[in-house]
């Protein structure tokens, strides 16, 4: 497995240059794990399919999902690109490199989890402050339009929020100065999380079912449906900052009904 990874590796280093590679190759490579890991849900709730594991029952319009694949490829066209192009000589100075030997699994892996740890640090705060009155209705409230989130939300914000929040995930890496190998890991671990959080979905193979502190699609999906100022649960990946200062009681206390059977938890709350 290791020599095919560096085999292919080798192939990708020796066609395109360090550029290339880290600002088109990091764009294609995102585009490509968001769409195809949130489209199915838009897919999913059209038909119907599943709809026993829908968080919840109200479904958002054709309309209203069109216009969220049309602004995210404005935004990631005319946001992301750019970011990533302004930012490569800061991630090249900070020591980030793409060329062979590739990093051991035991790099790669303490450095994904420092970026999970810093990332949620730095989210936690970001996110609670753009849900003060001001930010919220001036930035945060775009990504709150869809109360009932699909996959493909979890990137459809104001471009100002884009790039306060997007420092939480690129912060990590930019003073690691990751191998780029490394850096793409993250990048589609960090995806992949974000649109499961959004997806509006809780299956019994959701990764929060097993994995402790764990947030996942039940515990944003809490933050979307309330008041900016009631809704809590601002964490990003792992819920640790929320438990730590109180932010997370409205929704355990909705867990608990839930396991006592009462029914309408709006009433209850």
């Amino acid at each position: 497995m290791a020599s095919l990874v560096e085999s292919g590796w080798r192939y990708l280093i020796t066609n395109f240059n360090d550029f290339q590679l880290a600002c088109l190759g990091s764009f294609f490579l995102h585009e490509s794990v968001f769409f195809l890991s949130g489209l199915p849900f838009i897919f999913l709730e059209r038909a119907g399919w599943l709809s026993k594991y829908k968080i919840q029952t109200k479904n958002n319009s054709p309309a209203a999902q069109e216009k969220c694949i049309t602004r995210l490829l404005l935004y990631h066209f005319c946001v992301n690109l750019p970011v990533m192009i302004i930012s490569y000589p800061v991630f090249k100075f900070m020591g980030m490199r793409s060329s062979l030997p590739l990093p051991s699994w035991k790099v790669v892996s303490t450095q994904i989890i420092f970026y999970f740890v810093l990332e949620d640090f730095v989210f936690y705060w970001g996110h609670r402050v753009l849900h003060t009155k001001w930010l919220y209705k001036h930035v945060h409230s775009v990504h709150h339009e869809y109360a009932t989130p699909f996959g493909l939300t979890s990137e459809y914000a104001h471009p100002a929020e884009i790039l306060f929040l997007g420092f939480a995930t690129i912060i990590g890496p930019a003073i690691t100065g990751p191998h780029l190998i490394t850096l793409w890991l993250w990048m589609v671990l960090r995806v992949l999380e974000t649109v499961e959080a959004h997806c509006g979905y809780h299956f019994p193979w959701s990764l929060s079912n097993f994995l402790p502190l764990y947030g996942g699609a039940d515990f944003h999906d809490y933050h979307h449906r309330l008041l900016y100022t009631k809704s809590g649960n601002y964490s990003s990946t792992f819920v640790y900052m929320d438990r730590i200062f109180g932010t997370d009681t409205g929704y355990r206390k909705l867990k608990a009904l839930k396991k006592t059977g009462v029914e309408d938890y709006s009433k209850e709350m």
